[in-house]
């Protein structure tokens, strides 16, 4: 794949403005630059094709204090392995994290001790993600300990009920001594969340922090994420394949798919006017009344009126993917151009922003015609297709 295709040079613009996440001028906590992860594929012929999984390909981001910034895509698109990334437990092929403005250098145990006591993660299973042999008490004074928060005793007891407290698992002390089998899913969820708050972050990286629990439990654990995320003055990264948890707990959303990051800005903005097809059949996709036609099928706002919503497909291969914007093999208005060249970035206003041919070229000369070729400036410019919700 050339490095044209890759999107080189399209996803890292300014990331210190409101497009990305934060007010102009703000500094961000932490930022990610052209990152790409590759991982080798196993194969039993040592002389053949060493083949690779182009996990992520060419992501930026950058996170705020006290703002939550959402990922947003259907499993597989990639999210996970940049939170993963961001929490260093998988090394970038390529590209580069800046924590506080400085670049995060070396993989020794020290630097990475020192790392994660700023940023953590909550990981999708609260039940595997907390060890069944273990009580919440142990759970919760093992980061204290390690980073030195608490050094008696008695230091570690008070803190450990002022966690539990904080995440509403009240009265903390019927709480303490429990094991993971003996809480429900939504109270292991907040127990994770209590360890990661016990090192004091400045970061959160919450996986599907919801995903796993029970549909009545979800909105309080959004609801107490959203509330530590105010009394903290988190920067919190929140990774979901639900675009309406995204507007509700977000300010700002950047939508994921197979790798390369398609359309963002902010979250009322992307999820009430979508540009990139791809953000739109992810909408259509969602439960809404307002879409269901006659016969109670789900019809999708597509370009020239309400028409059915096309076959969806599935996510390409990541070991051979498609050139180019690698949704054009979905995408019900794909273009010659659009397996050739990955869209550079176009800015929609408002800080929306979309990697999309429908809309030009990212301020190049490139235009689209009306039959989806391109043509040079001058000639008859296409009416940009934007969903009528």
């Amino acid at each position: 794949m050339s490095t044209e295709n890759m999107g080189t040079g399209s996803q890292f613009i300014a990331l210190n403005d409101a497009s990305m996440g934060g007010p102009a001028g703000e500094p961000a906590v932490l930022e990610a630059i052209h990152l790409r992860k590759y991982y080798p594929v196993r194969q039993f012929n040592p002389l053949g094709q060493r083949n690779m999984v182009h996990a992520v390909e060419d992501t930026s981001l950058a996170l705020y204090p006290g703002r939550a910034l959402a990922l947003v895509g259907e499993s597989g698109s990639g999210k996970t392995t940049v939170a993963r990334m961001l929490a260093r437990l998988y090394e970038p092929t390529a590209g580069t994290i800046m924590f506080r403005g400085e670049p995060v250098k070396g993989a020794r145990r020290a630097d990475l001790k020192g790392y994660r006591r700023h940023v953590q993660l909550v990981f999708q299973d609260p039940y595997s993600s907390l060890n069944p042999v273990h009580n919440v008490r142990y759970h919760l004074s093992r980061p204290l300990r390690l980073h030195s928060h608490a050094h008696t005793h008695a230091q570690e007891t008070e803190q450990i009920l002022a966690l539990l407290n904080r995440v509403s698992l009240s009265p903390a002390e019927q709480f303490i001594q429990k094991y993971p089998h003996q809480l429900s899913g939504g109270q292991r969820q907040r127990v994770a969340i209590a360890r990661a708050l016990a090192v004091h972050p400045e970061v959160l990286l919450a996986d599907e922090p919801v995903s796993m629990l029970d549909v009545s439990i979800r909105l309080d654990i959004l609801n107490l994420l959203l509330r530590l995320k105010d009394e903290e003055q988190l920067a919190l990264l929140f990774i979901t394949h639900d675009i309406a948890s995204a507007r509700y707990f977000a300010e700002n959303t950047l939508v994921m798919y197979a790798g390369q990051v398609v359309e963002g800005g902010p979250s009322e903005e992307v999820i009430s006017r979508p540009r990139h097809p791809y953000t739109q059949l992810l909408i259509s996709a969602a439960p809404d009344p307002d879409r269901l036609g006659p016969d109670g099928n789900v019809v999708a706002p597509l370009a020239g009126g309400r028409s059915s919503l096309p076959a969806r497909g599935e996510i390409p291969s990541l070991i051979n993917p498609p050139g180019g914007c690698r949704f054009h093999p979905r995408c019900p208005h794909a273009m010659p151009v659009c397996s050739q060249h990955f869209p550079k970035r176009t800015e929609l206003g408002g800080g929306h922003w979309t990697h999309c041919f429908l809309y030009g070229d990212g301020g190049t000369d490139l235009a689209v015609n009306s039959l989806g070729n391109a043509q040079e400036p001058g000639g008859d410019k296409p009416r940009p297709y934007i969903s009528k919700m």
